[in-house]
């Protein structure tokens, strides 16, 4: 591969890094930065709302523990500014309950000590996930039963009504739906959605299909089907 393949990842994309120690915050701004991504940084959440109002990020990279503030907490403000915006989260927590609440809304967490490469690999899958759409022209809308995925608006909708999702349930709901009523390996959702090739981050299929089915099934009979040890499906 060559240095300017190598430096063409970010594709003009910019990110938002809220990071409070420099050290850390120049670190990531240089390496996005070398695969030309635009990089804003903030060192506190008052600067990050500030810059967030300026510019829509298409990525950001958001510390949890911030000096005047909960990133997460952060998270959510930029989601309700502007819904199209990847989130990931930085963090030292790696507790099970800490990963589970920070995906609740977010898009993808990395924890802390982290390898530079993988955070820009990271940001990169993020977003080729959910922009994946913006290079496609306008295009009729998915169908599964009383399910409606727009591709072109992001917009779902079950049984006529409105519902609300993250970028990455999102794409994955699509890929269900692509997918209509065959049972999807865990693996081949693992790599299609967050671009892993590996079984080791599974768990996070499991939270991000139990987040689904908190949002559709009040709208109907359960959409979902689990084969254990296998994968999911639409029913």
């Amino acid at each position: 591969m060559s240095q300017e393949e190598r430096n063409g990842d970010g594709g003009g994309a910019t990110v938002l890094v809220v990071e409070d120690e420099p050290s850390i915050a120049d670190v990531l701004a240089i390496a996005l930065r070398y695969h030309r991504f635009e990089v804003m940084t903030a060192g506190s959440v008052r600067q990050a709302r500030r810059l967030a109002q300026r510019t829509r990020p298409d990525a950001a990279l958001l510390d949890v523990m911030l000096p005047d503030g909960d990133g997460r907490v952060f998270g959510r403000e930029l989601r309700a500014l502007h819904p199209e915006t990847a989130v990931v989260f930085l963090t030292a927590r790696d507790a099970p309950a800490e990963i589970v609440g920070a995906l609740g809304f977010g898009d993808d967490y990395i924890t802390k000590p982290f390898n530079v490469d993988e955070v820009v690999a990271r940001v990169s899958a993020v977003l080729r996930r959910t922009r994946s759409a913006d290079v496609l022209s306008v295009r009729p809308p998915l169908r599964y039963g009383d399910l409606e995925l727009d591709e072109t608006t992001y917009a779902v909708r079950r049984a006529g009504r409105c519902v609300q999702l993250t970028p990455t349930e999102y794409a994955l709901l699509r890929f269900l739906v692509r997918n209509g009523g065959r049972v999807v390996p865990k693996d081949q959702l693992l790599r299609h959605v967050w671009q892993y090739e590996h079984e080791a981050e599974s768990t996070v299929v499991e939270t991000y299909i139990s987040y689904l089915r908190r949002k559709l099934d009040p709208l109907g009979p359960p959409l979902i089907t689990t084969r254990r040890g296998v994968g999911y499906g639409l029913a």
